[in-house]
């Protein structure tokens, strides 16, 4: 059972996680969502379009301009806030690696902290433990935030995924976080080049295999694009390809940009699987 805000979700439950990012330069959408009307326009739309978690960033993942941590709180503590007034029963997510953003995301009605970075900030995972939110352990291969890797090596990258984020998840726990409120996530793109984010995909089942609920976040990112050689508007169908391997290997979490699309790659999938009845079932029985 994954336990995040007020819902529940059994393990066979597919969840999405839809973005929304409160930057200027985000990769993707170039900021459209950085002023609040839109964003909140998105939060609408995301939700009426089946997802059930809203994660918030305030700080672009790659290089860029730097953003301090008051300048990341300003352009998500208010926001939550608002999206807590207007959608009581969303779940909503920061990704953050600063402990000082999340206890302030915490305080603004924020359920879950996607700590991105691999536990950079080991207090982000006690101010979780404090607030008895959900926490996001991923496995970042060590790099510092917003860098990309640069010939990294692993012996087995599915070794030092687990090692990394199941430690990071009893940690957590330890702490305090409720257990039934962690995910892990391998990471893709982050501390990896190509090959290891596309082993990684291949090898998911050894990490739903830890018993822990494990979350992915593949959309339009690089390891997509390098593959079918495809620039960052036209990853979509590369995506929901490797989502719907994701979902037959048993991950359970999607973030993800295209939430309709990625609504019905779940429920194909999770209906092949036997978990979900056909939404119409005529063909032969009229």
């Amino acid at each position: 059972m994954l336990r995040l805000g007020r819902r529940e979700f059994d393990a066979h439950e597919p969840v999405i996680m839809a973005i929304v990012n409160r930057t200027p330069d985000s990769f993707y959408d170039q900021g459209a969502t950085f002023l609040d009307e839109p964003a909140l326009a998105r939060v609408e739309q995301a939700v009426a379009e089946g997802a059930a978690i809203i994660d918030v960033g305030g700080v672009k993942a790659g290089p860029g301009e730097e953003v301090s941590a008051s300048e990341e709180a300003r352009r998500t503590v208010g926001f939550v806030a608002e999206v807590r007034r207007r959608f009581p029963d969303v779940i909503i997510s920061v990704d953050t690696w600063r402990a000082s953003v999340g206890e302030a995301v915490c305080e603004a009605g924020a359920d879950l902290l996607n700590d991105a970075w691999g536990g950079v900030d080991p207090g982000l995972a006690e101010v979780a433990a404090r607030y008895r939110v959900g926490l996001v352990c991923t496995h970042a291969g060590g790099a510092e935030p917003r860098t990309r890797p640069h010939r990294v090596t692993y012996d087995d990258v599915m070794t030092d995924i687990l090692r990394v984020t199941v430690g990071l998840a009893e940690r957590a726990v330890a702490l305090g976080v409720p257990r039934e409120s962690v995910m892990i996530d391998p990471g893709h793109d982050f501390g990896k080049n190509t090959r290891h984010s596309l082993e990684a995909t291949r090898r998911l089942g050894e990490m739903v295999g830890t018993g822990w609920p494990v979350l992915v976040s593949l959309s339009n990112k690089d390891f997509v694009g390098e593959t079918l050689d495809k620039p960052v508007k036209e990853r979509v169908v590369g995506t929901l390809a490797t989502t719907a391997v994701s979902a037959w290997l048993g991950a359970q979490v999607y973030r993800v940009h295209e939430v309709a699309e990625t609504r019905q790659v779940l429920n194909m999938v999770a209906s092949i699987a036997g978990h979900r009845p056909p939404a119409v079932a005529r063909r032969g029985l009229a």
